[in-house]
């Protein structure tokens, strides 16, 4: 909006001066604007360990989440190696009764290696949850010990 050199805006409506306005309970009450001023330096003190608590979450989560990756290409190529290998023995076999045998074999190796599979991406999702909550719990701790 501009201003005049009058102090109006441009449709000549006077400008409010807010220096003039009193507002009631702050005026000339110095306690009031004591408390006032620690209650926002709490909060920006609070703001400042919540956001602290997020950047330590996301480089937690991204760091798990990128192990959590990793091992499901690991898992992923170790599952391609052995139903290649499968196959290989497979088209190598001479009779029904081997490719019954092999597929027996693969089976229950396939579960084994599944269930184990299965138990390490356990652990790092058990990982990941710990890891993204703990700082969130820390800092969240610390604010609230903070402001008592």
């Amino acid at each position: 909006m501009k201003v005049t050199t009058n102090g109006t805006s441009v449709l000549g409506m006077p400008l409010l001066d807010f220096s003039k306005i009193a507002l009631p309970g702050i005026g000339g009450n110095e306690q009031v604007l004591v408390r006032a001023r620690e209650g926002f330096e709490k909060v920006k003190a609070a703001s400042e360990e919540m956001t602290e608590a997020l950047r330590e979450t996301y480089s937690n989560n991204a760091r798990s989440a990128t192990d959590y990756g990793l091992k499901v290409f690991e898992i992923s190529n170790a599952n391609a190696g052995s139903a290649l290998d499968f196959f290989i023995h497979l088209c190598g076999s001479k009779s029904a009764s081997d490719v019954f045998t092999l597929s027996a074999t693969q089976t229950r190796k396939a579960f084994d290696t599944a269930s184990d599979q299965n138990r390490e991406l356990w652990a790092l999702t058990q990982k990941l949850a710990s890891e993204t909550g703990e700082p969130i719990r820390k800092h969240f701790s610390k604010v609230l010990h903070q402001a008592g």
